[in-house]
């Protein structure tokens, strides 16, 4: 499918214009800053999302990492709100 290119200043000047045309007749676009692509703007019934199964079967042969768990801690512990939001 064919996709217009738009640049990113464009989009915000006329974004409800846009996503008119995207989900009424189903039009792509393809955004750009700086003259490099973006991101898409398409149909939400174009995007495909994967099935419970689909996720399950692609995990299936994964293994656990025994470190994710402290990973995971060191990343909340991280990100704790200042005592004072002030500071």
């Amino acid at each position: 499918m064919n996709e217009t290119i738009v640049s990113t200043t464009e989009i915000a000047r006329h974004l409800g214009d846009y996503l008119a045309r995207v989900k009424h007749r189903g039009e792509r676009f393809l955004l750009t800053k700086n003259d490099q692509p973006v991101a898409e703007l398409i149909p939400a019934a174009a995007s495909r999302r994967a099935t419970w199964g689909e996720i399950v079967e692609a995990l299936a042969g994964s293994k656990a990492d025994p470190a994710f768990a402290d990973d995971l801690e060191r990343v909340n512990g991280s990100d704790l709100p200042a005592a004072n939001p002030w500071d």
